[in-house]
């Protein structure tokens, strides 16, 4: 049992994994080409089974190795997922579950460390992104009522109802064509509409939105400190091993003595 944790816990293998699945990526997008299908489908197949097959048992000796600590690691609790679903049937009316198999690239996240650190941030970051999130849609509630208010009569279409503002809105928003597409239309029958779309602009694009990037960022920053503050009081618990170590040796030589 010692030798396999140490197989699986070794640098080489989790190289080694990390090949495969940058393999199996380039696999299965060779397989949505019907003419490379056509040519090398039996050989991409069963590169794709073997790779599978490989996946399993991986999961299989983590399983062996680690027993019920296995579950309470989440990224083995992912790559468990991750496998699964690769191994459900693909025929009848779960073919679609075929294409979930690119799901299995997503195991760079667990293999990758600092893949792990990002995706670490943006949980932490959860929940202040929520707050943000709450505090966008008080925004978008009061602008778009206030749009319907305003343009609803003209332009029914764009500002007909809140759900119809909303989205031009949301449109306006991410920038795409809001100028000649909403903004300058409307402009014609309000000349003074461009205040209004600015300061929306303003509290949307230029300062709501930018207050999850400073969010996930804080998070993923205390995330890279906790995570040094781990390895540097590791680092304090080996050395203080090697002194008690050291210790030791030169007590038994004093005693020899």
């Amino acid at each position: 049992m010692n030798a396999i944790k140490q197989l699986i816990e070794h640098r080489s293998f989790d190289n080694a994994i990390l090949a495969l699945i940058i393999v199996n990526a380039i696999t299965l997008g060779l397989e949505t080409d019907a003419g490379i299908m056509a040519r090398y489908g039996a050989l991409l197949t069963w590169l794709d089974r073997i790779i599978l097959g490989v996946f399993t048992i991986e999961v299989l000796l983590r399983l062996l190795v680690y027993r019920w600590s296995f579950w309470r690691d989440p990224w083995r609790i992912f790559d468990f997922l991750i496998v699964a679903i690769a191994l459900m049937p693909a025929t009848g009316n779960l073919s679609i579950l075929r294409a979930l198999r690119i799901l299995r690239v997503l195991r760079l996240i667990s293999v990758v460390p600092s893949l792990r650190r990002v995706v670490g941030g943006l949980v932490a970051a959860l929940p202040g992104m929520g707050s943000i999130t709450m505090l966008l849609g008080l925004v978008f509630y009061v602008f778009a009522v206030m749009a319907t208010g305003l343009y609803g009569q003209a332009f029914p279409d764009w500002f007909g109802s809140i759900g119809e503002s909303a989205y031009s809105l949301f449109q306006i928003m991410t920038l795409e064509s809001w100028s000649m597409g909403i903004v300058r239309p409307v402009m014609e029958e309000f000349p003074w509409a461009w205040v209004f779309f600015i300061v929306f602009i303003l509290c949307t694009s230029f300062t709501v939105l930018n207050l999850f990037i400073g969010i996930i960022v804080s998070a993923m920053q205390s995330e890279h400190e906790a995570e040094a503050s781990e390895e540097r009081d590791q680092l304090h618990r080996d050395q203080q091993d090697i002194l008690e170590e050291l210790r030791a040796i030169r007590a038994r030589l004093d005693s020899q003595s």
